[in-house]
């Protein structure tokens, strides 16, 4: 088919405001799949995606419309993640894109995610088509929804669409929009082979599975195909489009999305934003991709049996490929043995891979505590980045530490504008800007310690809202800060799994609440186990496990002394004997104490 009749598109907004609905009616109303095959969240495949109703991972799907001029045209849909940990899913999805449709809540209005996938469409210089989603509920305001577009975005809202996800209203003009607003795709149909490489995942069949949109020639079964990043050449077995499943086809043409299978065995052969070539190729410019992802959280993966490092391995090598915001390299804990440092875009990032990792792979793991990177300036004048306590070196040494800060925007109703000041500042937030953007709505910015932030300030934010305000952050930079390493000692042992960095005004409430909560996670044994917090060698909080106390004077109901206190004397030996070969057993739930603040 003609480039002219292929219209590339995603479906960008914030969480919950409905893209995963539209993208059901659109499939629905283009016939896509049968009525029989159909079901809510079509393009949520993941079990957890269905579960926590967010879109994880984007989906694409080939849908045929016949417009009312009797044309017929290929709608290439890429259904993209709202929330703020999966951006780089968006910014992947954009760039294989011509246009994007933005959903907007006709209650809510116009939320922070909104602005944030707005601006990478923006950058892009996708075409937008503004759609006012859920009219057909009681609180739904579509006029104050367009304004709120138009002040805060730019975007004229003058031609924007009335939907309902829900009851299927609107579906049918939105697609005839989609055709007569967005671009046609402009590659040279002629030209040598070129394609952009926006996904992949593992197949333990196929071998590697790439997904790409052509930009300029075609591809077929028997070419042989090149990564320009990576070099690797290999011979295509198999090419085809997704409906939504993959269905296989002969060729991929000038514009069009799909995927291919070589022989590609190992993961190590693709990268996410390569470009694809025809191995005979020379002198071939690559596309330009996207920004890289860059991790801000940083956690360690360690198996609960040792036996398991090989297979966490291997799994998150297969993980990487289909999320490449995922970063690991190998590490050693006294505590927990062999592992992997892992970095994430976000907390919700962190917890969606160590679920994967349990379900895909049947793997027991523990997880320490998220920390962030800081940069360290020592006397000798380098510098150098921690993403661990452990690697923090002598605090004689280091001439300054810096933490990364976050410009963070909140809309909120203006009743909370209160309350999120206050929990802003415990944060050590400073704030930048205040606007009201309706009536009853207001848009705050604060720059917030990252650290601050990835802990549970998300949780806090929402609970002291009943819900209503939304978050979006953008890494600025460094700023120097009193950074202290607070140890947590277990039977006087330093536990470096346990030990975290924080500021140095909040480290000694800090550590006495992870002692505190450790006090109740860690079972008691048979003899006392003695738990600290500590900075260098100062004990700023100390709690006691008691041990387990038998009665060994039961059966003494009378009698001599004697006989009681040499049996004491006993008890008190084998206590003081177990005390000096036991190794205290340490929960997974002890590991996640050092994230929560609360000091309930």
């Amino acid at each position: 088919m003609s480039q002219e009749h292929i219209r590339n598109f995603c479906i960008i907004a914030h969480i919950d405001h409905g893209k995963s609905t539209l993208a059901d009616r659109l499939i629905e109303t283009t016939q896509t799949v049968s009525k029989r095959e159909m079901r809510d969240q079509i393009l949520d495949s993941m079990d957890l995606e269905r579960e926590r109703g967010i879109t994880i991972k984007a989906q694409s799907v080939k849908m045929i419309h016949h417009a009312k001029n009797n044309k017929e045209y290929i709608y290439n849909l890429i259904d993209t993640p709202g929330h703020v940990d999966f951006s780089y899913e968006v910014s992947r999805a954009i760039a294989a894109c011509e246009g994007a449709v933005l959903v907007v809540d006709a209650s809510q209005g116009v939320e922070a995610q909104t602005m944030a996938n707005v601006t990478l469409a923006l950058a892009h210089n996708l075409e937008i088509i503004p759609v006012i989603n859920k009219i057909d509920l009681p609180a739904a305001d579509p006029d104050k929804a367009k304004k709120e577009i138009e002040n805060l975005i730019g975007i004229d809202c003058s031609n924007a669409l009335l939907v309902s996800a829900k009851e299927g209203t609107g579906v049918p003009e939105l697609l005839e929009a989609i055709h007569e607003r967005i671009p046609h795709p402009k590659g040279d149909e002629n030209a040598t082979f070129r394609a952009l490489v926006y996904d992949a995942k593992y197949d333990s069949y196929k071998g590697v599975v790439v997904y790409f949109r052509v930009f300029d020639g075609k591809i077929k079964v028997g070419d042989r195909i090149k990564f320009l990043r990576t070099g690797s050449s290999f011979e295509v077995i198999e090419t085809g489009v997704f409906n939504p499943k993959p269905f296989s086809q002969k060729e991929i043409s000038t514009g069009c999305v799909g995927y291919l299978c070589a022989t590609i065995k190992e993961m190590g052969h693709v990268r996410i934003g390569d470009t694809v070539v025809l191995a005979d190729s020379k002198d071939v410019q690559p596309i330009p991709g996207f920004k890289e992802a860059k991790q801000m959280v940083f956690c360690g993966l360690y198996p609960v049996e040792a036996n398991d490092f090989n297979e966490l391995r291997n799994a998150l090598e297969k993980l990487v490929l289909n999320d490449a915001s995922i970063f690991y390299i190998p590490e050693n804990s006294v505590a927990l043995g062999f592992g992997f440092r892992c970095g994430f875009l976000g907390l919700l990032h962190m917890e969606i891979v160590q679920e994967r990792l349990e379900r895909e792979y049947n793997l027991d793991l523990v997880t320490t505590a998220p920390n962030v990177v800081y940069q360290l300036l020592l006397k000798d004048g380098t510098e150098l980045e921690i993403d661990s306590p452990s690697k923090l070196p002598d605090l004689s040494k280091i001439e300054e530490i810096r933490e990364p800060f976050v410009h963070a925007t909140l809309f909120l109703p203006k009743e909370y504008v209160g309350v999120v000041m206050d929990l802003s500042m415990e944060r050590r937030g400073v704030m930048k800007h205040m606007e009201y953007i309706s009536e009853n709505r207001v848009s705050l910015s604060f720059d917030l310690p990252l650290a601050e932030i990835i802990v549970d300030f998300y949780d806090k934010l929402k609970g002291r809202t009943r819900g209503y305000a939304s978050l979006d952050y953008e890494h600025i930079g460094y700023r120097a800060s009193e950074i202290a390493r607070v140890d947590i000692l277990v039977h006087m042992e330093p536990v470096d799994a346990l030990s975290f960095l924080c500021h140095r005004s909040t480290s000694e409430r800090r550590g006495r609440h992870v002692i505190e909560k450790l006090r109740k996670l860690i079972p008691r044994h048979q003899f006392q186990v003695p738990l600290q917090a500590a900075i260098g060698a100062k004990i700023i909080a100390r709690e006691n496990i008691p041990p387990y106390r038998k009665d060994v004077l039961a059966k003494c109901y009378g009698g001599d002394i004697t006989r009681k206190r040499k049996l004491l004397e006993k008890q008190k030996e084998g206590k003081l004997r177990m005390k000096m070969v036991g190794r205290v057993e340490i929960p997974q739930e002890a590991f996640m104490a050092v994230l929560s603040t609360d000091d309930d």
